[in-house]
């Protein structure tokens, strides 16, 4: 009985000395400090994204300043100062959109800004002028061509040098749109 007491004691020794060295051998996978440094690397790129999408890099880099002064600076050379200059309202425009349909209207309110008072006098001569090439211009557009944003703006540039050929005493500096509406 003492040896089969003793051989019992022998194997839980045993197994016991096989679980501590299971316990003490190192863990297979991947170590603490290379998944801290991974989530790192991504939170970083991540960030680095959202400052180059947004446009925040160029604010630090200078490169921000650089074209505020060339706007300025071509500001100065127009003669404006960055301020608003006189407005001139010009009636509403309801014109068809050109297009295989036919059957879709834009209306805009147009405002012109000069670069100076005077040229009030002759924006009433030649207002005839002005509506009809307006007109022209707006009908001669597809729906395609007035939805998107870009292509305001390109009526806005067509409108604002088709109306500064006509002028001798000053330019047109801006046009704004107080009303644009498609159907």
């Amino acid at each position: 009985m003492a040896e089969k007491a003793k051989k019992k004691d022998e194997e839980l020794e045993e197994k016991d000395r096989q679980e501590g060295e299971q316990k003490a051998a190192p863990k297979k996978g991947l170590p603490i400090n290379i998944i801290i440094i991974g989530i790192l690397a991504v939170c970083l790129a991540g960030g680095g994204l959202f400052v180059w999408k947004s446009g925040l890099m160029s604010k630090f880099s200078g490169k921000d300043k650089a074209k505020t002064e060339e706007t300025e600076n071509t500001k100065e050379t127009e003669g404006g100062s960055g301020e608003i200059g006189s407005i001139y309202e010009l009636e509403t425009f309801i014109v068809n959109l050109s297009g295989d349909s036919g059957n879709h209207y834009l209306k805009v309110k147009v405002s012109l800004e000069m670069n100076s008072a005077k040229l009030n006098l002759e924006i009433e001569k030649r207002l005839p002028q002005f509506r009809d090439s307006i007109l022209t211009l707006l009908s001669s557009k597809t729906v395609e061509d007035v939805k998107t944003l870009e292509g305001k703006a390109q009526i806005r540039a067509e409108i604002m040098t088709m109306l500064n050929q006509y002028l001798k005493t000053g330019k047109i500096s801006n046009v704004y749109f107080g009303d644009f509406i498609v159907q």
